[in-house]
Order: structure tokens, then C-alpha cells, then sequence
């Protein structure tokens, strides 16, 4: 059995930038833990996967090399690239029906757009352990699925160096995904922000545009704007257009292929018990 496979650095125009995804193309689904070993031996913080269900309709699951997760936005961008860009079977929208629903990625000069549920945050008492964590006292902690921590300046945010064992204990005290730390940002961008999620294998992703779930609508209401340029200040970093829309956040972004080729799955895909060597 051979499997397309593509390498794609989402939220950039450039190779080596951004958040790299890997996405496969399937006839049909394999078993879940086939689908585990090959995001865990691709060792990218996410790996897509796409059974087609119709023209411009496809389902679409996303693993860490740890775990399936509910929802991926940089890996849902390389995904639409993918279909819109490298094997052209798409042209206006495509329509991804997911764990979190139904996702429609439209693209406009260049730029893919993503519909995303809303996931404003709460506010918090700051946990036991996040100063452990993250060494430096916040001026605001928030919850949804992630841990929200805000600082006033973008420089703290870029210099932040966790202990990710902390990290990975207060997220399951907390039963959170990941931790995102922002700041405002500067110039054209509106807010800057990092994402770390050591608990499903991920300590630093990138960029992440499920983040912006969260991001998009606290920044939104705090600067009073509705249209939103970040920027995730990791060692790669990567530019976000969003925008809010109240229960949906819309957020865009540029992507480039890195490479491509095929998976080869030698046998014994055909149930969840059966050995499958990569």
C-alpha cells in the first residue's frame, strides 16, 4: 500500500519558516494506530489525514506523535494547500468535516482562510505551579481548552524558557492542551504569542492556528478591532490574518511545499491488531 505524502510549512512563504505539517492522502481510513506510528515516525508536531468524500468535501483527522487532537489549524492550512495548490482538486472552497465540526478553507490571493469555532477564554486565578513553569509572573491568566498567560511586553514573550516537566504537570492539574503566552505586539502586529504542549508530544509548536481560537477573541475585545495581524515569536515564527466573527474566528495564512513523496505500508494495515512495518 502506498500512501501520498506531502511536507508542508504552513503560515509563511518560505521554506524552513513557520509550522511544518505532513499531510497523507487516503483512499480510505487505515487503523488508528497505523495512522499513530506514521505521525510519530514523521516526528512533526502535527500529520494530517484526508479521506476524500466528495468533490471539494473531504473527512480530516491530525495527530501529534503522540496523540489525535480535536483540531489543528496549521496542518488543516497545509491540507487546503495541498488540495488547492499541488494536486489541484479544488479551486473556490473546500470543506473538511472534522472532530470540531465542519471546517471551510476558502483561499484569496495566496492566502488561505480558515473558519474556525470560537473559543473565547475565562478568566483564571493564576494556578499553582505556573510561575514553576514559566519562571516569569503574568498580569493575566485565562482558560479554554488551553492555558492563556498574558504579559504586557512582546520581549518576555520571545525570551520565555519553560520547564516543560512543570509545564507538563500543570497542564494535566489543569486539564488543558496547551499553554499559549502573548503579549500586544508592535507596528502592523496587532499581538505576538507562543504555544508549548509538551503534554501530546509537542513542547513548542511553531505556529499554531488552533491557539488563535482563543487569541483571537481576547485580543479582539481587548484592543476593540475585529481585524487581527499576529505573529507566533518562535525560533521559526509565522504571520496570522484574522479575523473575529463571535462564535467563529477566521484566520489566514500562506504556505509552501517542502517536499513530497509516498508511504509504504507493507501488509497487515487491515486491522488494528496486525503488525505494519514503515
Amino acid at each position: 500500500m502506498k500512501v501520498p505524502l506531502f511536507q508542508v510549512d504552513a503560515f509563511t512563504d518560505r521554506a524552513f519558516r513557520g509550522n511544518p505539517a505532513a499531510v497523507c492522502l487516503l483512499d480510505g481510513w487505515i487503523p488508528d494506530h497505523v495512522m499513530q506510528s506514521i505521525a510519530a515516525e514523521n516526528n512533526l508536531s502535527e500529520t494530517a489525514f484526508l479521506v476524500k468524500k466528495g468533490y471539494g468535501i473531504y473527512e480530516l483527522r491530525w495527530f501529534t506523535p503522540a496523540t489525535e487532537v480535536d483540531l489543528c489549524g496549521h496542518a488543516t492550512l497545509a491540507s487546503a494547500y495541498v488540495l488547492f495548490d499541488v494536486v489541484k482538486e479544488v479551486s473556490e472552497e473546500v470543506i473538511f468535516i472534522t472532530r470540531s465540526g465542519e471546517l471551510r478553507v476558502h483561499v484569496d490571493n495566496g492566502v488561505f482562510y480558515m473558519d474556525f469555532p470560537a473559543r473565547p477564554p475565562e478568566p483564571l486565578l493564576k494556578p499553582p505551579g505556573l510561575i514553576t513553569s514559566l519562571k516569569i509572573e503574568p498580569t493575566e491568566v485565562l482558560k479554554a481548552r488551553d492555558l492563556l498567560v498574558v504579559y504586557d511586553v512582546q520581549d518576555v514573550v520571545k525570551t520565555i524558557e519553560p520547564d516543560f516537566s512543570a509545564l507538563t504537570a500543570l497542564s494535566r492539574d489543569l486539564n488543558v492542551l496547551g499553554i499559549i503566552v502573548t503579549a500586544p505586539g508592535s507596528g502592523k502586529i496587532d499581538f505576538v504569542s507562543r504555544f508549548f504542549a509538551p503534554i501530546v508530544g509537542v513542547p513548542e509548536d511553531p505556529v499554531t492556528g488552533s491557539a488563535h481560537c482563543t487569541l483571537v477573541p481576547y485580543w479582539a475585545r481587548r484592543l476593540g478591532k475585529s481585524e487581527l495581524v499576529a505573529y507566533q515569536a518562535s525560533k521559526r515564527g509565522g504571520e496570522l490574518f484574522c479575523r473575529y466573527c463571535g462564535d467563529r474566528v477566521v484566520i489566514g495564512g500562506r504556505a509552501v511545499l517542502f517536499a513530497r513523496g509516498e508511504i509504504l505500508l507493507e501488509g497487515g494495515a487491515e486491522s488494528d491488531e496486525g503488525r505494519v512495518d514503515l
